[in-house]
């Protein structure tokens, strides 16, 4: 088994000024103004580059760990952040409601592996993708705070369910969730602390750091996630993005170094994701609106690297929007099978096959 570590970018991260068709002119034509400098692209073929600011990702690139998932969304695209977002983490249609995360229902009607008593842990507020009665989920978005929580825990005196039976059921659960959370803490506080340091602006550093140290704590988890915001850049785009972009890169680069320092890197897949892209063409403000497809990257010692899908054609646009080529569906089903070994199809009828990621 290997852990899904989950990288939500929120706010909708423009794909077409990280993944750059550096040699389509009508690039240029869509983004006289946001448009990335051929010379501020990172070439990774005679097509696509990447935006100077993700180098540090270069050397999973080149070691062939780094799978770049073009042109990924959904039919019948949503532009409201909320329902987008939504859609993303049940893997749901865009006319349908789900209430489960799509992790969950990867296990569903399947024995989780038991371990340390949490299946789930969650760095920061969106918890839905991997929400569901069958996985044991905890949300610690503050490491210290929760050591400090959890310590009180292992004091703190029982009460009586005075005979009733959903009480008693209500504390079972609590007593499972603080035995949890206590024994997590003990593990954390007992464990490794990671061999390179991440960065400290906007958060995600502190996040990853969490992650890397549950990690080499050998915390036998599903899934762990973490979220970078900041992404909605409806104006006043370069400065924003490029800050956000060298963030991300920095702090996975980093993410990288110490999981190969403690021969883990095998055994974790990093997939990122977001609501939706961006427009093809910017707006009057220097910025992008809600879009549709973009691309995602996808990490891991087990990933097979380099571009996979089809890029969007920015000649054949629907309603100024990217058609998608790959359906993010079939990357979850990739995945499910690639760090589980569970086979699903989400509910497409027709997957797509993609081989960014070998069977466990």
């Amino acid at each position: 088994m290997r852990t899904l570590l989950l990288v939500e970018l929120k706010g909708g991260n423009d794909g077409l000024n990280t993944v750059i068709p550096y040699a389509d002119p009508l690039y240029r034509q869509l983004r006289g103004g946001i448009g990335v400098a051929r010379e501020r692209v990172v070439q990774l073929d005679e097509r696509v580059g990447l935006h100077e600011k993700l180098t540090p990702l270069m050397e999973s690139w080149k070691a062939g760990d780094l799978a770049i998932l073009q042109g990924v969304g959904y039919p019948y695209p949503n532009r409201s952040h909320f329902r987008s977002i939504e859609i993303w983490d049940t893997a749901s249609a865009s006319s349908q409601t789900l209430s489960e995360g799509w992790v969950a229902q990867a296990y569903e009607g399947t024995k989780v592996p038991m371990g340390a008593g949490v299946d789930c842990i969650v760095a920061d507020t969106n918890s839905l993708p991997v929400m569901g009665p069958g996985l044991r989920t905890i949300v610690m978005q503050d490491a210290e705070n929760f050591l400090r929580q959890a310590k009180g825990l292992k004091g703190a005196p029982g009460m009586g369910d005075g005979g009733n039976p959903a009480l008693r059921h209500l504390l079972a659960v609590r007593h499972e969730v603080n035995a949890a959370a206590a024994g997590l803490s003990d593990r954390l506080h007992d464990g490794p602390a990671p061999a390179h340091a991440y960065g400290e602006e906007l958060g995600l550093g502190r996040q990853l750091d969490l992650a890397t140290r549950i990690l080499l704590a050998r915390v036998p988890v599903i899934a762990i996630k973490v979220a970078l915001g900041g992404f909605d850049t409806h104006a006043n785009q370069m400065p924003t993005h490029e800050r956000l972009l060298g963030v991300l890169a920095a702090d996975l680069a980093v993410l990288r170094r110490n999981l190969i320092a403690a021969d883990l890197w095998n055994d974790v897949v990093v997939m990122t994701y977001s609501e939706f892209g961006r427009r093809a063409k910017q707006n009057a403000s220097g910025g992008t609106d809600h879009g549709t497809a973009a691309p995602h990257f996808v990490m891991g010692g087990k990933v097979k690297g380099g571009l996979h899908g089809a890029y969007p054609s920015l000649s054949d646009l629907q309603d100024g929007d990217l058609r998608h080529s790959v359906d993010f569906r079939s990357v979850y089903a990739a995945v499910a099978k690639g760090c589980w070994g569970l086979q699903r199809d989400f509910g497409q009828r027709d997957r797509q096959p993609l081989a960014f990621l070998p069977s466990t």
